[in-house]
């Protein structure tokens, strides 16, 4: 089995190119900013590096795997974007245990003004990461043949994820027990974007043909889509040690995720009049917390959702079965179901 670059590869790629810009950080008196940006960049999960590097090696990707750690850089980078403005829209205080960009920014603002502050030097840092994933895309020295390849992939991607924080947006706070939209939100903003379109992209590399780019789709999309419904479990029921972000975020916005349309569908008129009135609240405390996961087990849409992660978790996994893949990342994209789907965090 060739080499393939792991995530400290990306993370030296990223540590030098953001070296390039410190001298026009000094130069521009914002060398803070750009410290803020490097240490929240360094603190990902760096998921969509290792999805890039599986669709290179499963679609048959070899020899230097150079180009493929600066295009995953890329992403990487485009993530970051994409987390400071989610974060933002959300009003969101922590991320991963720490507190968010625009928090963080607000922290070092003048007093009186700390919060609007914050929020305006984060939207430009998030405006720059976009900027910067496309110039480090460049500096991945692809051939005329992959460029063309990735980038109506790269376009594709961008337009999912923005669409699926755009209904995202439009749902919240307007609680709802329509399974379906939850789950259209769950496919472009997770689905798409986390799973399918980094396997696409590193296939691509590798000069994948449409045969496995429908495999890597067959697998992608139902293991996303447990992914996220996971991740709603985990906002709701989760370990804030584990999972570094507060229980309260999600149930303050009155967030529309399946798990709960699940509750408001099979709750009884008193619990669902409970719900609308504790989900949305942005004072909401522990207590209130307690009372909304009270409903969602005992409405059984708890274990519904477990259910749903099995299955599409199951659907993935077959849809290994019969795909042309390397079998070295078969191996890899199958232990990568588990893990996604069974964590705490």
């Amino acid at each position: 089995m060739d080499h393939i670059p792991e995530r400290k590869t990306v993370d030296i790629i990223l540590d030098d190119f953001l070296a390039g810009k410190k001298h026009i950080a000094e130069r521009t008196r914002v060398a803070h900013l750009l410290e803020l940006f490097a240490d929240f960049l360094a603190n990902g999960e760096r998921i969509r590096t290792a999805l890039t590097v599986l669709g290179w090696q499963a679609a048959g990707g070899h020899g230097d795997s150079d180009r493929v750690a600066r295009v995953a850089a890329a992403l990487e980078m485009f993530h970051a974007f994409a987390l400071i403005h989610d974060d933002l829209m959300d009003e969101s205080d922590t991320r991963r245990g720490r507190p968010t960009l625009h928090r963080a920014l607000a922290e070092r603002a003048e007093p009186g003004r700390a919060e609007h502050s914050g929020n305006k030097f984060a939207l430009l840092l998030g405006d720059l990461a976009f900027t910067w994933s496309d110039e480090l895309l460049h500096t991945a020295d692809l051939t005329a043949q992959q460029l063309r390849a990735v980038l109506p992939l790269i376009v594709e991607m961008r337009s999912e994820v923005l669409a699926g924080q755009y209904l995202d947006l439009r749902a919240a706070g307007e609680l709802t027990d329509d399974v379906d939209a939850t789950m259209s939100v769950n496919r472009y903003k997770t689905a798409k974007y986390t799973v399918e379109r980094p396997l696409h992209i590193g296939a691509a590399l590798a000069g994948a043909g449409p045969e496995a780019m429908a495999g890597f789709s067959a697998y992608a999309l139902p293991l996303g889509e447990a992914s996220r419904l996971r991740d709603d479990l985990l906002g709701v029921y989760g370990d804030v040690g584990d999972t570094g972000k507060s229980h309260l975020d999600d149930l303050r916005s009155g967030k529309n995720t399946t798990l709960l349309a699940l509750a408001l569908r099979a709750a009884r008129p008193a619990q669902a009049a409970r719900l609308r009135t504790l989900l949305g609240d942005p004072l909401l405390d522990e207590t209130g917390a307690a009372e909304v996961r009270a409903v969602c087990t005992a409405t059984g849409a708890r274990r519904t959702v477990e259910r749903m992660i099995d299955d599409r978790r199951r659907q993935a996994l077959r849809a290994l079965d019969t795909a042309p893949f390397d079998a070295g990342a078969t191996t890899a994209l199958k232990d990568l179901a588990h893990t996604a789907t069974r964590r705490s965090a």
